[in-house]
């Protein structure tokens, strides 16, 4: 799992690229990223896989505040990212989710 953030000059937006490797993803059809910035919607962000199995994607998000999210692998397998700036209980049984601060 991989976390990069990248500010832009003059903005207040934080371009933060997601990313779960093939292992991480465990031979996954589709990977969706699911969190505060889409309304927790399952469909609205899918992750493009890469020919080495790996899944990526890069989201602006406003600076200044922090982000609950969790990654959604072929719609039924919740994942959280161990390199989440944190991570906080969920309101959802006894999961977390992961935290990103930009």
């Amino acid at each position: 799992m991989s976390i990069k953030k990248r500010y832009l000059k003059g903005k207040p937006v934080c371009k933060v690229t997601f990313g779960l490797s093939k292992e991480e993803a465990k031979s996954a059809r589709t990977v969706n990223i699911v969190g505060e910035f889409n309304n927790w919607n399952t469909l609205a962000t899918t992750m493009k896989r890469l020919k080495d199995g790996s899944f990526t994607v890069t989201i602006d998000l406003e600076v200044g505040k922090e982000y609950q999210f969790r990654y959604l692998i072929d719609r039924m397998h919740w994942e959280n990212d161990g390199d989440a700036d944190r991570h906080i209980a969920s309101p959802f049984r006894d999961s977390q989710n992961s935290v990103v601060i930009v």
